[in-house]
């Protein structure tokens, strides 16, 4: 791409300041001829805040100003709409967005990802993306357990409700604890400290306590919102979720967060 521009996080008053900018480029063929495309790329779920991207106003605006729409979904998969099948689908935006990449690592916990679009764009894919000459296909294991995973969510919601009975347990917990958990929509629960080297030691005692939880610092985040970062599972009992909660009040009482 040789022309990129950048639009202030969810902010759809300067996503259009930028699509603007990007049609008047676009009245500029390209050397050989081609209409130049516009093409709007955004994370589906944000990872560090946990908070959703204004999917249905981003479609808006990609056609009104004739652009494509890409979203990773790498974080909604699995997680988010009937069935787990994202963000997307969570906004009912099924056949309006262009591309949609997913992550095979996250809530299916294999390895992996893929792209979904029309055919004629996954063809140019196959036959130009510069990541596929050193690519290799999933491992049979890996894609008998994506498609078992796939399989169960498609049978049953059980496991994706027992997620956000998970989270919003959790998220009690956090807040009657005197945790700052910021406006995350997703599984994804930030526990805010401020403090770099907080986080660290938070992290480290945490994990000392049996609890993993990564210290998310800058640049991941902007300095001064330094956060432990818990992702919430549908394999966590009550009791798991008890003794987490246990071991952040432990460790919040001896370093004083």
């Amino acid at each position: 791409m040789k022309n990129k521009f950048r639009y202030n996080h969810s902010d759809m008053s300067d996503l259009e300041t930028q699509l603007q900018k990007a049609s008047e480029l676009q009245k500029t063929p390209k050397k050989n001829g081609e209409h130049p495309l516009i093409l709007v790329i955004t994370d589906g779920v944000f990872s560090m805040d946990g908070d959703l991207a204004p999917l249905p106003k981003i479609v808006e605006l990609c056609k009104k100003y004739d652009a494509l729409s890409m979203v990773d979904d790498a974080h909604g998969e699995g997680v988010l709409g009937h069935g787990g099948r994202g963000v997307v689908n969570h906004f009912g935006l099924e056949g309006e967005v262009d591309i949609e990449i997913g992550s095979l690592s996250k809530a299916f916990s294999v390895m992996g990802g893929f792209i979904a679009a029309k055919q004629p764009l996954i063809d140019h894919y196959l036959m130009n993306a510069r990541q596929r000459l050193m690519s290799i296909a999933l491992t049979i294991p890996d894609t008998a357990a994506l498609l078992e995973a796939v399989k169960m969510l498609g049978e049953s919601e059980r496991l994706v409700e027992k997620l956000w009975g998970n989270v919003h347990y959790l998220r009690k917990g956090f807040t009657e604890l005197g945790f700052d958990i910021g406006h995350s929509d997703t599984p994804i629960i930030p526990v805010m400290l401020g403090d770099e080297e907080l986080a660290k030691k938070f992290s480290a005692r945490l994990f000392e306590e049996g609890v993993f939880a990564s210290p998310i610092i800058f640049p991941m985040v902007p300095r001064g919102t330094a956060r432990v970062r818990v992702i919430v599972s549908a394999s966590f009992t009550q009791d798991d979720c008890d003794v987490g909660l246990a071991a952040f009040k432990r460790v919040k009482a001896e370093l004083s967060a």
